[in-house]
């Protein structure tokens, strides 16, 4: 058996190092509550997903899990046990580190127990006049009494007694904290002195629940938060009308099983046993945590306008050759481009829209569409191509998940506006993001695509670092014209791809052809290597591929941002394989993959990582760079990030997640060094126009 790391264990190590990127002192301040907002946002859907599926195959008949390699119940012990340790860390981070130092610039969370007249004054009005229509008050009364607790949403929970009845029984009762009606982080005046005072929506609550529960004493108040399955189980997939049947799950997906139940971790176990009875809660569904839950809402923190505390802006830098041609596609027609964002400006994408929109010779656009921004000028320009006189289509997967009720939507949004609309297929997730425009030239078709590791989202560009290609190069063009002929039709292409793996036909023999030609060289002595980059590495039979590589003398360099299954370094299974992970301020979310092929290099952008679901079940594209110059840049940035020497974490067995170092002696920040070499392109490729005039 292949030696691995379990999936979800690598994903909470992955989690730990956005946790470590909020202790970091080089980060600003008001960036590293954003880490913990990202943190506590990937944690909430890992238990919505990852854990409730543990959870459910826990509770199955051992007939039906025999066939599994790992015991649902360990695993699960596991990831709590994890988890929790993590959680711990979290409020050591947040209490010991960031509120001290928000305190020394001023800036104030203000204690419930300690609010001058102002502030009370202040808080009793908000109570009045913002708060009191939302608290939803209720008195349990053990099984008797069970109201349903929202998922993700914060409660209050009381513990309390009638005044003036000494014999009488202490009581338990939960308030909802409004925080989906009012803001989480109520500004307060300021004091005298300048300082910034923030109060948490869950203290207000705290102050003013004697104003809700005016004849009891409040003897105790803890937080505690629900969280529900969310997975979609769509029953037979391959028959009926799959669109409405996801309409259904969505109706559904908040009133899922129980997958956790947050609470403060200095909850009295008599009242935790209380919480646990009324809501039907097992001691697997417990995770505790620190005073607030739902510490995604840092995204919202106030920053007051003080930039010191934020990054750095880096502009995003133009692509003059493109972004100011009069016609994008007589620029892409002389040589294939390359675009890095959010490094790059995305307008040069937009533009191929938007100029196929209103280009007369244009005839065709085709577009995948697997998440999108709630205000897109893509999409804009796809509905403006209809108008004037274009044939459009757009395949829209509605099954990306949480964006499932977001793309059927946009679905028929541009079915109204006249676009052809070919939705999800049963069984597999369309993943590729490709587009194709057919433009009549000299009375002849030609087409151009562009083709990306992310999605064709302008909001997503300017946080996640991913690689697209423009070109007319009709060994790329006339293959992806084939992929999108078959989403249309659903129809196996009559003739194979030969320069493209597609997901469903060639991707997976196409990786193991590359690896298994390395392999060829190592052993018949010649030097042999791969530098890999993706998301997530779990796909068992490429793990055991790279380990067979490292055998033969393949020398093999990984970064990997996410999921990591592969052990590297191990004597006698992978001592040629080392791995490392970036976690910045931009997500990394390219997939790049380059084989030495005896100094022959090739490069191969994807939208695939090597998951089981992107190698078997999903339509993916990998796809060659043919451009020997945008190869060879492409190549240079990732020696830039293997040099990393601020955010690059070491893989090992212990999950440990060191951080990397080397002997240069100055920072090697990737994600900054990258952002200067594509500046240092853009502006060589000025200077080279000036001295080399077009005539």
């Amino acid at each position: 058996m292949t030696k691995i790391i379990h999936r979800d264990i690598s994903w909470l190590s992955f989690n730990y190092r956005v946790l470590q990127e909020a202790a970091d002192i080089s980060v600003p301040l008001l960036e590293r509550l954003k880490f913990l907002a990202i943190y506590s946002s990937n944690l909430d859907e890992f238990f919505r997903i990852r854990v409730a599926n543990h959870r459910n195959l826990s509770q199955t008949d051992k007939v039906t899990i025999k066939n599994l390699e790992y015991s649902p119940q360990t695993v699960l012990k596991q990831l709590l046990k994890i988890a929790n340790t993590h959680q711990k860390e979290f409020t050591r981070i947040f209490e010991n580190i960031i509120l001290p130092e928000l305190e020394k610039n001023r800036i104030q969370i203000a204690s419930w127990h300690r609010l001058n007249p102002e502030q009370m004054d202040f808080i009793n009005t908000y109570f009045d006049e913002y708060l009191l229509p939302f608290v939803q008050p209720v008195i349990l009364d053990g099984k008797n009494i069970k109201p349903f607790l929202n998922n993700g949403a914060l409660y209050l929970a009381l513990y309390l007694k009638k005044k003036d009845a000494d014999k009488s029984e202490p009581q338990y009762a939960i308030v909802k904290i409004p925080s989906d009606h009012l803001p989480r982080f109520i500004e307060l005046p300021n004091a005298s002195d300048g300082t910034k005072n923030i109060m948490i929506l869950d203290d207000v609550v705290r102050y003013t629940v004697r104003y809700i529960f005016p004849g009891y004493d409040i003897i105790d108040t803890y937080s505690i938060k629900i969280t529900r399955d969310a997975e979609l189980y769509i029953e037979d997939e391959f028959q009926g009308d799959l669109i409405n049947k996801i309409k259904k799950s969505l109706s559904k997906r908040n009133i899922g099983e129980t997958s956790r139940m947050v609470y403060d971790r200095i909850m009295p176990r008599h009242f935790l046993q209380y919480l646990m009875q009324v809501f039907d809660i097992q001691q697997v569904d417990l995770l505790p945590e620190g005073r607030y839950h739902n510490n995604s809402d840092f995204f919202k923190f106030p920053d007051f306008g003080l930039k010191h505390l934020k990054d750095a802006v880096l502009t995003p830098i133009k692509i003059p050759s493109l972004e100011d041609s009069s016609s994008i596609f007589d620029v892409i027609k002389v040589q294939d481009h390359f675009i890095m964002t959010p490094f790059h400006c995305y307008e040069s994408v937009i533009k191929f829209f938007e100029d196929a929109a209103t280009d007369p010779d244009v005839t065709h656009i085709k577009i995948i569409q697997y998440r999108v921004a709630k205000v897109s000028r893509i999409m804009d320009a796809i509905k403006l191509a209809v108008k004037s006189g274009k044939q459009v289509s757009t395949f829209i997967e509605v099954k990306a998940r949480f964006d499932e009720e977001a793309n059927l939507t946009w679905g028929e949004n541009l079915e109204k506006a006249g676009v052809q609309v070919n939705y999800s297929m049963p069984g597999y997730k369309v993943h590729s993001k490709l587009a194709l425009v057919r433009r009549l030239e000299n009375s002849k078709p030609n087409i151009y695509a562009y083709l990306g590791t992310g999605n064709f989202h302008e909001d997503t560009a300017k946080l996640y670092s991913d690689i697209g290609i423009f070109t007319a190069d009709r060994r790329i063009t006339a293959e992806v014209a084939r992929i999108f002929t078959y989403l249309e039709t659903q129809q196996e292409p009559i003739q194979k791809f030969e320069y493209l793996g597609v997901g469903l036909f060639n991707l997976k023999q196409k990786f193991i052809d590359l690896i298994q030609r390395e392999i060829q060289h190592a052993k018949s002595g010649q030097k042999a290597k791969m530098i890999i980059k993706m998301n997530s590495l779990q796909d068992t039979e490429m793990i055991q591929l790279l380990y067979n590589a490292s055998q033969a003398g393949v020398k093999i360099k990984l970064i990997i941002r996410g999921i990591n299954c592969l052990i590297p370094g191990v004597k006698g299974l992978s001592e040629n394989i080392e791995a490392i992970s970036i976690i910045d301020r931009f997500l990394e979310h390219s997939r790049v993959f380059v084989f030495h092929n005896a100094g022959e290099s090739e490069v191969y952008l994807s939208s695939a990582d090597w998951m089981v679901r992107n190698l078997h079940f999903r339509v993916e594209a990998l796809f060659p760079v043919f451009d020997p110059i945008i190869a060879k840049n492409i190549i240079s940035i990732l020696k830039i990030q293997w040099n990393d020497n601020v955010k690059a974490r070491i893989f090992d067995a212990a999950q440990s997640n060191s951080y990397k170092t080397n002997d240069d002696e100055i920072a090697m920040r990737s994600q900054i060094e990258t952002y200067y070499f594509i500046k240092r392109l853009e502006e060589s490729k000025l200077i080279t126009n000036i001295e080399n005039p077009k005539e």
